[in-house]
């Protein structure tokens, strides 16, 4: 297995790296292994086992060949009841966790991110097994200063079902490399993102969905709301095998832009080798409607209370397919709260 000082460094032609450079998301010199610290992961609703780290296939992505190196152990989630909530707190200098699901029933999954380390690094793994559904979602409310690595792989096999919601509100820059792959026949997989640029927050989401059997589907919808210098990046790579026909995939990714400083870039790649499926993709980035702007200002609200509102509709679009109850609510309260303390300043 490739060592970190053996691993080449990505350049910013390779899909992955290209808005993002890895020497930006790096905690020191891209040179340099340095000591890593490890994240609080608690939880009052499911038993969490520590282990020595397990082996992780990481397919010469250099964040991962990082990870596995810099961790020690990883955190094993026995999904004992049907709702979980679990909190990561990171504090420090650098400190990293990996995370480990095995979803063998009906269950969901809720991440609460928080802390004020200056570099966090998450790896969030998962087996969807037969016939189980597993409904997971992440709030990232790290430190305005904070840079986030994450990293996700995950597994659905036959029958199985995987929703997947992320709320992306903290941290200054955050580089997501999030894999799921269908590799059994029946297979479901929905992902939803939400971010909130602001400030000169640089978001940076990657997703690949990878489709193995036939007759698996997938969606992945993706929005970003950016104001002031914010900056918010979102590509999805979906590849459709040769032996996966009969699969439905889609990916959309839609921009609101609140500011004439902001920026958002938004990539869907299809790569489909078999002749009997249905795949679609659409883009679509435009300012705040000027006619809802007035209709709401004309009934009493200041501008700003009228950019929250549609902010918050907007955002909270994102997870309205969320089957899991729990994760749904829980996101669209964070996302209350948070746009109520940027009103509040």
């Amino acid at each position: 297995m490739t060592s970190y000082l053996d691993a080449s460094l990505p350049t910013r032609s390779e899909h992955l790296w290209r808005y993002t450079p890895w020497s930006r998301v790096h905690p020191t010199k891209v040179d340099e292994l340095p000591t890593i610290g490890e994240v609080v992961v608690e939880s009052e609703d499911t038993v969490l086992k520590i282990v020595p780290k397990r082996s992780i296939q990481h397919g010469n992505d250099i964040a991962r060949i990082f990870l596995d190196e810099v961790l020690e152990n990883t955190h094993i989630l026995a999904l004992e009841n049907e709702t979980n909530h679990v909190h990561i707190r990171a504090g420090g200098h650098a400190v990293a966790a990996h995370i480990h699901i095995e979803s063998k029933q009906s269950s969901s999954v809720m991440f609460h991110l928080t802390g004020e380390a200056e570099w966090v690094g998450l790896w969030l793994t998962g087996n969807i097994l037969p016939n189980s559904q597993l409904s997971v979602g992440l709030i990232n409310e790290l430190s305005t200063d904070t840079v986030l690595v994450r990293t996700d792989n995950w597994n659905v096999e036959r029958d199985g079902d995987f929703e997947l919601a992320t709320l992306s509100l903290g941290g200054q820059r955050i580089k997501s490399d999030i894999r799921t792959t269908l590799s059994g026949s029946n297979s479901n997989h929905k992902q939803f993102i939400a971010v909130h640029g602001h400030g000169t927050r640089h978001d940076d989401h990657h997703v690949e969905i990878h489709h193995q059997q036939p007759h698996s589907n997938s969606k992945l919808t993706v929005n970003a709301a950016c104001d002031d210098r914010s900056h918010s990046v979102g590509t999805g790579a979906l590849t459709i095998d040769d032996d996966a026909q009969h699969t439905d995939a889609g990916q959309i990714f839609r921009n609101l832009l609140l500011s004439p400083s902001a920026r958002a870039e938004a990539i869907p790649e299809l790569e489909v080798m078999a002749n009997e499926v249905a795949a679609a993709h659409g883009a679509a980035s435009a300012p705040i409607d000027s006619t809802q702007m007035h209709y709401l200002m004309s009934r009493g609200l200041s501008q700003e209370e009228a950019t929250a509102m549609l902010v918050e509709g907007f955002l909270v679009d994102s997870f309205v397919e969320v089957r899991s109850d729990s994760v749904r609510e829980a996101m669209q309260t964070r996302l209350t709260v948070h746009l109520e303390c940027q009103l509040l300043g």
